[in-house]
């Protein structure tokens, strides 16, 4: 099996779609990490630093709910007393996850296909 972790190329060189609310060039050992930590371990930091997902929901905020709900059928109650950029965070961050999640076996299939 294809371990991510190998690989710092885009994912997008394996045609792979990225949202644009995310960074286009993210790889697969960026997938990898979030994964396996998350994005709150560091693995994807425009996802949890406050003035990028901010910014990242004030462009692209309707996607991100959006895609959430496709993914999941609601949106996730966020925790109490959470600022504003605390919820920006807060929903960028678990639709980068759901993001990671869904392409894992996508992006492994295409990487064997292009190596072979």
């Amino acid at each position: 099996m294809t371990d991510l972790w190998e690989y710092e190329n885009p994912v997008t060189d394996y045609d792979i779609d990225v949202p644009a609310w995310i960074d286009q060039d993210i790889s697969p050992c960026d997938v990898a990490a979030i994964m396996q930590g998350g994005c709150a371990s560091g693995a994807y930091m425009p996802a949890v630093t406050y003035y990028t997902a901010s910014q990242t929901m004030a462009t692209h905020g309707d996607e991100v709910l959006d895609f959430i709900q496709d993914s999941i059928g609601e949106l996730p109650t966020p925790p109490q007393d959470i600022s504003w950029s605390g919820l920006a965070v807060f929903y960028l961050s678990y639709a980068v996850e759901l993001w990671a999640s869904g392409i894992e076996q996508e992006l492994t299939d295409a990487i064997e296909a292009k190596a072979a």
